[in-house]
């Protein structure tokens, strides 16, 4: 795509001409420029997933054009990208600054961000309602505009906040943040839209205590692009309050990402669930033990066939939906348990030619439980990373979990290697494990 196209007057001089709105409408697709983040743009179960990438979206939709996504590594990037014409616009938090103004034209989606200090919840006594309150404290913070802001506030209250900035590549805003709830540092900075996204995972977190002052972000366009500006604006100021909008906004900064799990149905009368005679008749199509069946059950859906997570995925082995049409399910299918079971047995054969390359069939069991939670393509990745940095990628435990865990660290997920991005892998180290663990309870527990 050029930024700028020439056409022969009547006169044979050249004018230039402005690639904007019109010229993207007659191209059919609008391309947006982003950045991988667990707020902006990801993949998940093979899926484009993210805030912003839904938000482009629909105004894309709104466009009538599709929607195709270029991902930069910075934003120094991603506005180098956007001059050059590799993109059409950016769809990304991106800092409202002076110096940005002379050369961009922000438009679209507009939000105020500012830094929090991130803290358990606790008692009244305990929890810090006011900055004075950090003095004395222990700050963990990653190199930057957090700890930047950490130690300029510092010296606003003349000394006293134990600010340890944390350099390793392998620990993650977001792993600091887990620390925090996990009760492992007590304290850590983070932008407030992340935070928020990550108290629906963690809801023992409390993120209520600002810590600098309000910053506003926007998209951006190149500054001749007049008319698509216009457009983002007036879209954002008549969907702000729309549906879809709304219900963007509250699956990533308001809606639990977690399954609640209730106690196991009666494990003592020799039953798992209601639902055990469909995963013994389909589990051997598999060559699985059942009960490995019934753990990845339990632990996608507590065993009910009308949940729908957060992402989108439904019912008792909850499918995503692009997964549930490519296994022969209709749309309202993944509510009838059987159907669910044995559309999650078909895919599950899918992924296990997948990983043919691991021979040891229990080793490669782990691997797909690994790909039925993230997506093939970034247990990919992870392998690759494993290769490169020494550990044996056809070995899950103590080797590739390392590097899903990694996945959600810039330093990682920007490798070369790596060719799905970011990822939050936490989950899926977690999700393995928890199945394996509750596999061998039922071994014990219930007859085979």
């Amino acid at each position: 795509m050029s930024l700028l196209a020439c056409k022969n007057t009547q006169t044979g001089q050249k004018e230039k001409s402005v690639y904007d709105l019109p010229q993207i409408k007659d191209s059919g697709e609008l391309v947006v420029l982003t950045l991988y983040s667990s707020t902006s743009y990801f993949i998940y179960r093979g899926q484009e997933m993210g805030y912003q990438y839904e938000l482009s979206e629909q105004f894309a939709r709104s466009l009538g054009l599709k929607l195709r996504v270029e991902v930069a590594k910075n934003i120094p990037e991603l506005v180098h990208k956007l001059k050059k014409g590799e993109g059409d616009m950016i769809a990304y938090n991106l800092p409202v600054t002076k110096k940005m103004k002379d050369s961009l034209t922000y438009c679209g989606l507009e939000v105020i961000t500012h830094q929090v200090v991130v803290q358990q919840n606790k008692s009244k006594s305990e929890l810090l309602t006011d900055v004075t309150q950090l003095i004395g404290k222990d700050v963990y913070v990653k190199p930057g505009k957090y700890y930047d802001r950490l130690v300029n506030l510092d010296k606003e209250l003349g000394g006293g906040i134990k600010i340890h900035k944390v350099e390793s590549d392998s620990v993650s805003v977001e792993d600091l943040i887990t620390q925090v709830a996990e009760g492992k540092i007590q304290y850590t900075v983070c932008d407030d839209d992340l935070a928020k996204l990550n108290a629906t995972y963690y809801p023992n977190i409390n993120i209520k205590l600002s810590v600098s002052f309000d910053q506003r972000a926007s998209w951006a366009v190149r500054q001749e692009c007049t008319q698509l500006a216009k457009a983002a604006n007036e879209w954002y100021k008549n969907n702000i309050t729309s549906p879809d909008y709304t219900a963007s906004t509250k699956r990533y900064f308001e809606l639990l990402k977690t399954t609640v799990h209730s106690p196991i149905l009666s494990l003592k009368h020799g039953k798992i669930s209601l639902y055990d005679n469909f995963f013994k008749k389909y589990s051997k199509e598999i060559d699985w033990d059942w009960r490995l069946l019934a753990s990845l059950a339990y632990n996608e859906s507590n065993f009910d066939p009308k949940a729908v997570s957060w992402a989108g995925a439904k019912g008792l082995m909850q499918l995503m939906p692009v997964t549930a049409r490519a296994m022969g399910l209709s749309s309202g299918e993944e509510e009838n348990p059987e159907l669910s079971v044995k559309a999650a047995v078909k895919y599950i054969a899918s992924i296990n030619k997948s990983f043919s390359m691991i021979a040891d069939k229990k080793e490669r069991r782990n691997f797909i439980l690994a790909a039925y939670n993230a997506g093939l393509g970034h247990i990919y990745d992870a392998m690759a990373l494993a290769d490169k940095y020494g550990k044996n990628k056809l070995v899950w435990y103590n080797n590739v979990e390392h590097f899903i865990l990694l996945k959600s660290n810039e330093e990682y997920f920007t490798d070369p290697v790596c060719k799905n991005g970011y990822f939050r892998g936490r989950e899926t180290f977690n999700f393995v494990r928890d199945i394996n663990s509750r596999y061998q309870v039922y071994k014990k527990k219930i007859k085979h």
